[in-house]
């Protein structure tokens, strides 16, 4: 991922931050998280986002790495990362993946 030559200032990351976080509580329907998506990210940026968030009912039924590695294609390592990050991240997956199992839809 590009670097910036010096990082931004934590209060101006952490507002930019919350700014896009704004725009997205602001969209209203999937469709329309869908098409920001597809203009915010780069194509190999999306695959990426998709990729981690494909693992993530997987890992919550208890399917070991390697099967989940087996049936999505999505590295070990990749795994591994969200894995963690459902353990020990700030929550936001499992609060998407309650959510989205309340609707009845697959993650």
């Amino acid at each position: 991922m590009k670097q910036r030559p010096e990082p931004l200032p934590d209060h101006e990351t952490s507002a930019s931050l919350a700014s896009l976080a704004r725009a997205f509580a602001a969209l209203e329907t999937a469709d329309e998280v869908a098409r920001f998506l597809d203009d915010l990210c780069t194509p190999a940026e999306l695959e990426a986002l998709v990729d981690r968030w494909r693992v993530v009912p997987l890992l919550q039924q208890g399917v070991p790495y390697r099967e989940i590695h087996e049936r999505t294609a999505v590295s070990v390592t990749t795994v591994g990362r969200v894995a963690r990050t459902l353990d020990r991240g700030a929550g936001g997956y499992a609060i998407a993946a309650r959510r989205v199992a309340g609707t009845n839809e697959s993650p």
